[in-house]
Order: C-alpha cells, then structure tokens, then sequence
C-alpha cells in the first residue's frame, strides 16, 4: 500500500519501518479491506494518516476512530482525505486548535539550482544543548504552543537527540549560536523527509534560507535521492526559497491541530 505513492506516503512509511505493526510501539495501523484485499491504511497515533483512502475507507476510517476515540494530537495527509474525515470528526472531536487547510507538498529529485552554504553540516552529539533551544523556537512558532507543555513535551529533547545521532540534524552554527536549522525527520524506501527548517529572526531576510536549504538537501540526497517537505501554503518566504532550491509541489496536504 505504501510503495504504491513512497512520496507521498513516506512519512508513514518511516513511521510503520521505525516501529513495525505492533501497537505496543507506539501506534495503530488499520486496514481497509474491500472483498479480500488491502486497499486502504490508517495510521493512528500520535498523529493521524490515512494512506491511499477513497471515500469508502475514509469513511469506514472515520466511523472506526469515532468508536476508538481520539489519542492524536493532529489529522495530516492530502487534503481531500483529511478534509473528509474531518467533515465526520469535526462535530465530536471539535473544535480544531488550528485548521490549516492548504499545505502544498514539494519534491526535488536532484541536485539544488542554487549554491550551497558552505556553513551548514551535521550537528554533533555535544552541540545538543546549542541546537536544542532552535528547535523550541522553531516547534513553538509552527505549531503555537512549546514542545515541553504541548503532546511532544515528554519526549521532544530526546528526539531532536536521537536525529542528531542518527546525523539526520543539520545547522549554521556561529559563535555558538544556531543561525540556520533542519532535520530529515522521516526516512522511507528511497524518499526522504526534511522538518523543523528555522532561520533565526535577527537573520532573516538576509538570503540565508535558500543556500541553506540547498545544503540540507544535498546532505539529505546521502540519506535518500528523493527529498521532500510540505509547507504552510500562507508561507510565502519559506515556499519562495524552496522553489528555488528547486522543489516543485506534487500534493496539497492538510493538517488538523488539536
């Protein structure tokens, strides 16, 4: 089911690799099944993901977690999907914190069209507690609340620790200070996941994010050759510079926040 869009997918993709079909890991998988076969999955846990749903399963998803109840902090996938879960969701598990209904999903499939800074490299494991704070101000500026009072708080620091780790953290460190951040947060079957990208705001504006995305992504292809993100479509700085790294939008995702 997942190999049939591993773009689009791959975020469940990494999750269902990382932890298996065992719920005790962490979440459930659910399955639609139509006369024997496997035509549509769910990912439900801490986040939400319907993968390759028609109207059908979408609705037999949404009666199903009616029945279980809600343990997600967000609904995210293409829009048609989340928007027609949401429609049956809505009047039990509402209101929605935020509801942001238009998120365009990019690829880049090669190189980068524009340079690459030269300053941004793979984290170190003694640079966490540099690194830590960004991803805070980061998180706390996207999603609208800090990690360490919102679902992620328990275990946040240990996960930006475990991607610095996995040397999947990549920032412009200057005088101890991060200038420039992101992560590859998702791994899948030749597709790749890049999150969490900040520019400090005493820099922006200044032409930092493009080069460095451009270096994310060029650290990212050692990862996986195909590299993708979604992004706020009110973003307009953030989608300009991806652009010009050359990402072009092949989806439009949807978020529900709660």
């Amino acid at each position: 089911m997942i190999a049939r869009d591993p773009v689009v997918n791959v975020f469940v993709d990494s999750l269902v690799q990382a932890s298996g079909l065992d719920p005790r890991r962490g979440a459930e998988v659910w399955g639609y099944v139509d006369k024997g076969v496997l035509e549509a999955l769910c990912h439900a846990g801490g986040n939400m993901v319907p993968v390759g749903a028609d109207d059908a399963a979408l609705r037999a998803f949404a009666a199903y977690a009616l029945r279980r109840g809600r343990n997600c902090f967000q609904i995210l996938g293409p829009v048609r999907a989340v928007d027609q879960l949401w429609t049956v969701l809505e009047p039990h598990w509402g209101p929605a914190r935020e509801v942001r209904g238009e998120q365009p999903f990019m690829v880049i499939e090669g190189a980068p069209t524009v340079a690459p800074d030269p300053l941004v490299r793979a984290v170190e494991p003694v640079e966490l507690p540099i690194l830590y704070p960004a991803c805070v101000a980061m998180y706390t500026e996207e999603v609208g609340v800090p990690p360490q009072t919102g679902p992620d708080g328990t275990f946040y620091r240990s996960r930006v620790a475990e991607l610095i780790r996995a040397g999947r953290a990549f920032a412009r460190i200057e005088d101890g200070r991060v200038v420039f951040k992101a992560e590859v947060g998702s791994v899948g079957t030749g597709v790749c996941q890049i999150q969490g990208v900040w520019v400090d705001p005493e820099y922006r504006g200044q032409g930092i994010a493009a080069p460095g995305m451009a270096a994310v992504v060029e650290l990212a292809r050692q990862i996986a050759p195909v590299v993708t993100l979604y992004v706020n479509a009110f973003n307009t700085p953030a989608r300009r510079s991806y652009e010009r790294v050359g990402f072009r939008t092949v989806e439009t995702f949807a978020t529900i926040l709660f």
